[in-house]
């Protein structure tokens, strides 16, 4: 695969949408666009009850942000347009109705995390460690944050944010909650998604919609503070500080 993509695939009441992109499953906006449309689409198809995303390629699930788009934004209004991205991707993922089932295969870093803890359920393989390595480029993981927060308490979170150079294991995301099982393998995870999607698309689709809700009950006021968070990040982006950073991986 070399053409960045976002597919969404229906089977019987089972949506799978897959992203791609070369540069290690980086996001731009273009694609995170079509991500959050894409769920939009799904949960407008009253015949589905689960939605399974995950990414192409084998040992990365997402490097987070791409760093091409990052050295491109040149004011704090397009600082803002990219990470409200992420937001619009995590709102996206939070007011649907069906239970969204990522697969996890490799590592995830900053935003990737992101989207693992935007799931309801999130399975992975015994290679997807994770980091949050935003601070150590100037920035944070701020629109990220409240959802990963959701899910493995703001001590973990605190640990990673602090500790960006450091990848933690696919084990300790399971101890602290990100993980609900971790696999040997990919073909073990395909099993253990598929199983799991086509139990859930055997249930009552208005008591999966309730679960969500009360999964979710809390996070009203997570639009406005997205929001504020992604400009806090576009602001940031624009530092001296960052864009040496920025440049010296370019």
């Amino acid at each position: 695969m070399t053409n960045s993509f976002v597919k969404l695939h229906i089977d019987g009441a089972v949506g799978t949408l897959i992203f791609f992109t070369p540069e290690h499953n980086a996001l731009p906006t273009a694609i995170l666009t079509d991500l959050e449309q894409q769920i939009l689409r799904a949960d407008a198809n009253t015949d589905l009850k689960v939605l399974v995303i995950k990414s192409g390629g084998d040992r990365t699930f997402c490097a987070g942000a791409s760093f091409k788009e990052l050295i491109a934004i040149e004011n704090e209004a397009q600082g803002k347009r990219f990470f409200m991205g992420f937001a619009k991707v995590i709102l996206a993922m939070r007011a649907s109705r069906l239970l969204t089932v990522v697969r996890v295969q490799g590592k995830s870093v900053g935003g990737g995390v992101g989207l693992a803890a935007a799931a309801d359920y999130c399975l992975a393989s015994q290679y997807s460690s994770i980091k949050l390595s935003e601070i150590s480029i100037g920035i944070g993981p701020f629109v990220i944050g409240p959802a990963v927060t959701r899910k493995i308490g703001v001590s973990a979170f605190s640990q990673m944010t602090i500790n960006a150079q450091e990848f933690y294991s696919a084990e300790w995301a399971k101890e602290k909650g990100l993980y609900a099982e971790v696999l040997n393998s990919a073909e073990e995870l395909d099993e253990a998604v598929a199983k799991l999607a086509n139990e859930l698309a055997t249930y009552n689709p208005e008591a999966l919609a309730e679960c969500k809700k009360m999964f979710w009950s809390g996070t009203k006021g997570w639009k406005k503070l997205l929001e504020d968070r992604a400009t806090t990040s576009g602001k940031l982006v624009l530092s001296e500080f960052t864009r040496n950073k920025l440049k010296s991986y370019a």
